[in-house]
């Protein structure tokens, strides 16, 4: 594939991952309407994990982790999937759906930080502007919907601030694990800790309660069925194979701030399926992301850092 379809392909998944993940809110309340927080996740990364597992037993996908940095690929699933929902579902025991918002918004400044002192990548002055123009936008969405920041929530705000910084650590390693690794070797490695570390985590905790027997419980109920299949499916897999695609073909910094988008997507989900209202401030805070989004990724090009190359053999 050349060079230029490969980036509109690149840019293509980004939209494709924020429009799911922006719909993913409504089916997240959905299933947890039915499951406690850890139960969802081990059900929907037994969904994503079993789904992918069916191409690579049948061999139309290949994986090769042979000689591998593979404590590389650890450290980047505990940072996603792991440390990003534990840090993400304890925050916010202790803090706001608002709060969590504002604080996730803020991923592609951290992550244009961190791409910038690991993988050396470097951003215009134009394209900061951008990066902190989107973040403004969702802010300010978040901010006049009436979500200000409580002091009585500083170890929410804390676990919320380290749940946006391991998604920030994700793009980052991912983006220099894609010259040893292909987008699908990562996606599944990713899943498969997830599966069996959410899965653990949940059958301790039901374990130790005495209610092993009311795990399954949830599987009764279409709705969660439902619910689970697409956060599994749509939300973890695909949103993992394509992410991982675009770092492989974009910087990251140029890729997180694609994220902001989902809160577009969660805007116009809620008015469409819940009968949300839709106020001027939606607009302006939509507009300002946009805008960031397309400064972002249109200014400064010349600099980009380009594909990285992806051998067949391992280069460590």
């Amino acid at each position: 594939m050349n060079t230029d379809k490969s980036l509109r392909l690149a840019y293509v998944c980004m939209i494709l991952n924020a429009v799911i993940i922006g719909f993913s809110f409504l089916f997240t309340k959905m299933a947890l309407a039915q499951a406690s927080p850890i139960d969802t996740l081990a059900f929907r990364f037994a969904a994503s994990f079993g789904v992918m597992s069916i191409p690579v037993v049948f061999g139309w996908v290949k994986l090769n982790y042979r000689g591998k940095p593979i404590y590389k690929a650890l450290l980047l699933a505990a940072m996603y999937p792991l440390g990003f929902f534990a840090f993400q579902a304890f925050g916010l025991q202790h803090a706001t759906s608002a709060e969590g918002g504002i604080l996730f918004a803020f991923t592609p400044v951290m992550t244009a930080a961190l791409a910038s002192i690991f993988l050396k990548e470097t951003t215009t002055g134009l394209q900061k502007l951008s990066i902190f123009l989107s973040v403004f936008g969702v802010a300010f969405i978040f901010v006049m919907k009436g979500g200000g920041f409580e002091l009585s929530s500083t170890l929410g705000i804390l676990l919320l601030i380290l749940s946006s910084l391991a998604s920030a650590g994700y793009s980052v390693l991912a983006r220099s694990l894609m010259k040893a690794y292909t987008p699908a070797e990562i996606s599944y490695f990713m899943l498969g800790v997830g599966f069996v570390s959410f899965l653990v985590i949940s059958l301790a905790d039901h374990t130790s309660s005495g209610t092993v027997d009311v795990l399954l419980e949830p599987l009764s109920d279409g709705s969660f069925i439902l619910s689970v299949l697409y956060l599994g499916i749509m939300s973890s897999l695909v949103t993992a194979l394509t992410s991982n695609y675009a770092l492989s073909k974009i910087e990251a910094s140029r890729m997180s701030v694609f994220n902001n988008l989902a809160t577009i997507v969660s805007i116009a989900a809620g008015a469409i399926f819940l009968g949300e209202d839709v106020t001027v401030y939606h607009l302006i805070g939509s507009l300002l992301i946009i805008a960031g989004v397309l400064g972002t990724n249109l200014l400064g090009r010349k600099k980009s850092a380009g594909t990285v190359k992806q051998p067949s053999s391992v280069d460590v």
